[in-house]
Order: structure tokens, then sequence, then C-alpha cells
């Protein structure tokens, strides 16, 4: 892939020719039954189904699944065709029947997919886990369609293995400005709190997710990834599901946000990602991710909505 001109502000993350040497240099391959140790907090850089029968058993604390969607679409040097609504769930099915053996018994499940993507995707977890929610989450992106409702939406599927699981509901709480400020009978804030920028209100997540952010030039998280999720959407979903030392298993990693998000907030991961360009992006922004682990739009330990400033809390 070759890199474009960018304007001074743009701060979109690129790969130079030396740096895909150096960064290539840390991906991994797979060809016989791996040990913990050996993928752990790792990059393999092959196709999932070469890669599934090697890895270890039952190791997996959260499974991200972001696997191309159901339509025409290239990723660098890899192509998908869209397929029926049918041949792709048994596609979905073919690689999560091997991941099932990775996961623990207490392992969440988060797999993603736009409006017609989720018409496949219950089908075929349905058959292997518990089906907990559906989120849908505004991807608030592109200038809209002549003959048809602008897609700015996407879903993202929760399950679990078994009825036991992680969820720490506090760690993902939603910071919102106070459109009705009401007062107990003392005159004093009635479960909202005010400050300089306003009066603000903590609320419990819900499965309609309208504060996230794609990532665009002047993000310092953007890459040229087509389909790059929001580092933002990711931390939701590690807080929530996993907890600090915890393994993070992400099968279509593309230019590696899970991985990146894991390691700001003290969780192991595992990637796997066939396209070699992608995979050593992954690792750059994980070198990069040493000396920054801010993750916009998270500022002191709480998720705030678009388009405010975020105030010390106390």
């Amino acid at each position: 892939m070759k890199n474009k001109r960018v304007a001074t502000r743009n701060k979109t993350i690129f790969l130079s020719d030396d740096e895909l040497k150096k960064f290539s240099k840390k991906l991994i391959k797979l060809n016989n039954k791996a040990e913990l140790s050996d993928i752990l907090n790792k990059t393999i850089c092959q196709d999932l189904f070469t890669v599934l029968d090697y890895l270890p058993d039952a190791f997996v604390d959260l499974l991200i699944v972001d696997p191309p969607y159901n339509l025409n679409k290239s990723f660098n040097s890899i192509k998908f065709k869209e397929q029926s609504i049918f041949d792709y769930s048994e596609w979905i099915e073919k690689f999560i029947i091997k991941l099932k053996r990775t996961l623990k018994p207490t392992a969440s499940i988060y797999f993603c997919g736009d409006w017609h993507t989720s018409i496949s995707i219950p089908l075929a977890l349905e058959k292997h886990f518990i089906i907990r929610n559906r989120i849908t989450w505004e991807r608030e992106k592109g200038r809209g369609a002549k003959s048809n409702w602008k897609n700015s939406s996407e879903d993202i599927w929760f399950c679990t293995v078994s009825n036991k699981y992680t969820f720490n509901v506090d760690a993902v709480k939603l910071m919102k400005k106070v459109i009705a400020p009401y007062r107990d009978e003392n005159g004093k804030p009635k479960d909202w709190s005010d400050s300089l920028n306003g009066k603000y209100r903590l609320t419990h997540p819900s499965n309609i997710w309208t504060d996230i952010s794609i990532p665009f030039w002047s993000m310092p998280e953007n890459t040229i990834h087509p389909t790059q999720k929001p580092e933002k959407l990711i931390a939701k979903i590690i807080l929530a599901s996993s907890n600090e030392n915890d393994i993070i298993l992400d099968p279509f990693l593309g230019s590696g946000t899970t991985s990146v998000v894991a390691k700001k907030l003290g969780r192991n991961y595992v990637g796997i990602e066939k396209d070699k360009y992608f995979a050593a992006l992954a690792e750059k922004r994980l070198y990069l991710a040493d000396e920054n682990k801010k993750i916009q739009g998270f500022e002191y330990g709480v998720f705030w909505e678009r388009n405010t400033k975020p105030f010390p809390l106390e």
C-alpha cells in the first residue's frame, strides 16, 4: 500500500517502507499447536482459518469479532464478496465453531455487523451462545443516499458462553448533559451535579450508543483502514466485559484497535490479521500506545457525550 501525501494537521497513522519492514518483524505465524505464551500480546499475521486449529483451548475472556460485512468490499490485499443471508451465516458458523473451544466458560462475545449483516449473525450465534442483547451505535459519517435512508448505524451482538460472565456496569456509565434538572424538596440537585461546564448526570449504559465519533483525519487514532472501529467503542466493550489482565481475542484485527485499547486498559490481547500491512500497522499503534494511553471521549474514568468538554470529577 502506497502512502499518500497528507496535510500538516492530518494525524492519520501510516507506515513508511522502513516502518513496514520494522514492524513486520514483530508479527508471528503459527505452524503448530501454540502455547499461550507463544501468542500472548502478539499479532498473528495469517488467514484465520489457517490459524484456528493451532490456538490454545479455553484461554479467552472476551472475544470481539469484527469480520468483513456481507457486502462487496476491498481491504487492501483482501477482497470480500456479498453472499446470500444464509450463506453468510454459514460462513460465520465455520469459524465460530472453532473459536468456541478457545473461550473460557465465563467468556463474553461481541459480534459486529451492519443492518444487512445483522440478519445473518444471530442465525449462527444462537446455536452456540446465549444472545443477551443487540447494541446499536450511531455511525455518523458520509453524506447520505438519494433514493434510500442514510445508513448511519451499526449493530454489535452481545453474547455469553454461560450464565456466569463479567459485566462491570459502573465502568461504562455515560456522563450526559441534564435537560430537565429536577431538584428535591430542599432544592438540592436530584441525581445530577452542577459544574462550570453545565449540569451533568452519570447514566447507566443502554444498548443505544450515540456518543461515538468515527475516526477521521485530525484524530490521532485514525488510520487508512476502510472500516476502522473507534477506540472509544471498543473501550466500552472491554471495560464492561473484562477485568484487568484478562485476555481479549480479535480474530479480524484490522489496523489493531482492539489490541491497542486492551493494552491501554491493562488487558492482554491476541490479534489475528491476514493482511501484512494492516497487521504491521497494528504493531505500530501498539508501539505508540506506550507513550499515549489516552482514549478520546473517555476522560477521568468516565465516558462523555460527543461535543462536550470533560472536566475533573470530585
